[in-house]
């Protein structure tokens, strides 16, 4: 198996994980190599389902290998069709990975127990969701939307792709931090979760009409019933007005798990600064967006919510400032 650029979990990493770099960047030391390497692989399954020039035969197959080569009972997959499929696709940075898996395989298997153990448990739960995920999607029919049935089934896929992070985050955390061996392992896990949730609900809200072109939903189909909705009504802007009551329970169920998520940041306890700025960031840029989504069109595939640059800032110097103030840092996660 090939040696690992020392690239690999730095440039590479940042061309693949966006704004996320940064928290990553900012972990401690010790933590920064498992939980990049995790994100980074993820990054590559995440990958390997949503190349979408690819059949959703082979791309099931493709994901199920990468699987087992995690699972360390297998090499690495050899898949051109889909490394060419993304070289007609927009994002260099995902082909580039695709073709630079088995460096990241040979990562995997390079990390010390129980780190191996905990990347190979969080990466099988996301794999599960992105392949419930394509069955349950694909292929997509012309004009046709498909929606999640209930919230249950929505409350299963924010857990098996985002709030597994959450668990896995604790329980990385707490093997190379003896000091939080004195907080509650039970209600961490708990809160760390709904932290992941309540991230992934944010990207499900502000991706709505960009997944409705692709003819997936995951607003539950039963809320949007009970609106008077059926989901391909969604593709249609003029339908917002009908759909925001459903929409708004759903931002509020995600500030409910951000609040869990700021919850989560502030019990770590000032002895942990790198830590808690590494969490504290997602949860404010979170809440900017679900912000910014309440003031936004919500069914224009042409508007993107995003949180701009000079905001991002803002909230970064925010925080630092703010880390040495308990008073201050406490409030800065509260309802404004």
């Amino acid at each position: 198996m090939p040696q690992p650029a020392p690239d690999l979990l730095t440039s590479l990493l940042r061309d693949v994980s966006r704004s996320f770099y940064l928290t990553l960047r900012v972990l401690p030391r010790g933590l920064r190599r498992p939980i990049s390497l995790a994100y980074l692989l993820a990054r590559a399954t995440d990958t390997v389902a949503d190349t979408g020039l690819v059949p959703v035969t082979r791309r099931l197959e493709a994901l199920d290998a990468l699987r087992e080569a995690i699972r360390g009972r297998a090499g690495p997959p050899d898949w051109p069709d889909l490394v060419d499929a993304q070289s007609g696709q927009a994002s260099l940075a995902e082909q580039i990975l695709l073709q630079r898996i088995p460096e990241a395989l040979a990562c995997l298997e390079s990390e010390p127990e129980p780190d191996r153990g905990h990347i190979r448990s969080v990466l099988e739960t996301i794999t599960s969701g992105q392949e419930l995920d394509l069955q349950r999607f694909e292929p997509v029919t012309p004009g046709g939307v498909r929606a999640l049935p209930d919230a249950a089934s929505l409350d299963d896929y924010t857990y098996r792709v985002a709030g597994c992070v959450g668990e896995f985050w604790t329980r990385i955390c707490r093997a190379h931090l003896p000091s939080l061996g004195d907080r509650d392992e039970d209600r961490m896990l708990e809160d760390g979760i709904l932290f992941g949730q309540g991230l992934q609900l944010v990207n499900i809200l502000r991706d709505l009409p960009r997944d409705l072109r692709n003819g997936r939903c995951y607003l539950p189909a039963d809320e949007l019933a009970a609106a008077g909705l059926r989901p391909g009504d969604l593709v249609d802007p003029g339908m917002a007005g009908r759909l925001r009551p459903v929409h708004g329970r759903w931002c509020g169920r995600a500030r409910e798990h951000l609040a869990a998520g700021w919850r989560y940041t502030v019990a770590l306890g000032p002895g942990h600064r790198r830590l808690r700025l590494a969490c504290a960031w997602p949860v404010l840029i979170g809440l900017r967006t679900l912000d910014r989504l309440a003031e936004a069109p919500l069914l224009d595939p042409d508007h993107r919510v995003k949180v701009p640059r000079s905001e991002v800032r803002a909230i970064l110097w925010s925080t630092l400032w703010r880390l040495h103030f308990p008073t201050p840092w406490n409030r800065l996660g509260l309802p404004r």
